[in-house]
């Protein structure tokens, strides 16, 4: 993957949308027949270019939000980074039987089957702003299930944040006002 250019500080959306597109890399067929998986993990592997997407979030958010909440498991990555780039806590939305104690937990649909999430159910005391983190939004099944977990457990959102947002399969309708911030668009 081409390492970004110096001159990239998190602050050009257009530089920054270019290093998100170089990092990508296109799985095809998974994680079943039909679907084209966006697989980060050349992005994680250059520490230039994951700096560059944590502080173009970063510097969108900064100030904002008292907790990063991070979807298991591209959005662990990301949102834990991010969580610290910012000085905030971080919760982590975990698949359904991962998180020890009491949890509080919904269903829903995915794309290609369906899905539960679940988080501590004293993540949130009330009222925190919760910035929630995912590496794409595709059909804004997950993203709209972990808002309604966030505020159902007493989280105010704030916004979501992703690195890429698949436009054509309208994930934004999903969220509903929720400000998306998705570093490129496709």
């Amino acid at each position: 993957m081409p390492t970004p250019p110096a001159s990239v500080d998190g602050t050009d959306a257009a530089a920054v949308a270019s290093v998100v597109a170089a990092g990508l890399r296109d799985v095809p067929d998974f994680p079943q027949p039909g679907v084209v998986f966006k697989d980060i993990t050349p992005l994680l592997a250059d520490p230039r270019a994951f700096a560059t997407v944590i502080e173009a979030i970063r510097l969108r958010h900064d100030g904002a939000v008292d907790l990063v909440a991070g979807v298991e498991a591209r959005g662990f990555v990301v949102g834990a980074a991010l969580a610290h780039a910012l000085g905030v806590g971080f919760v982590p939305v975990r698949k359904a039987g991962k998180l020890p104690g009491e949890t509080a937990s919904i269903s829903y649909d995915l794309e290609y089957g369906s899905a539960e999430i679940e988080v501590h159910a004293d993540a949130f005391v009330g009222g925190e702003r919760v910035l929630l983190v995912d590496d794409v939004l595709a059909t804004g099944g997950t993203a709209d299930a972990t808002r309604q977990l966030v505020e159902r457990c007493g989280g105010t959102v704030h916004a979501f944040s992703v690195l890429m947002d698949l436009s054509f399969l309208n994930g934004r309708d999903a969220i509903g006002d929720v400000t998306l911030h998705s570093l490129r668009t496709v």
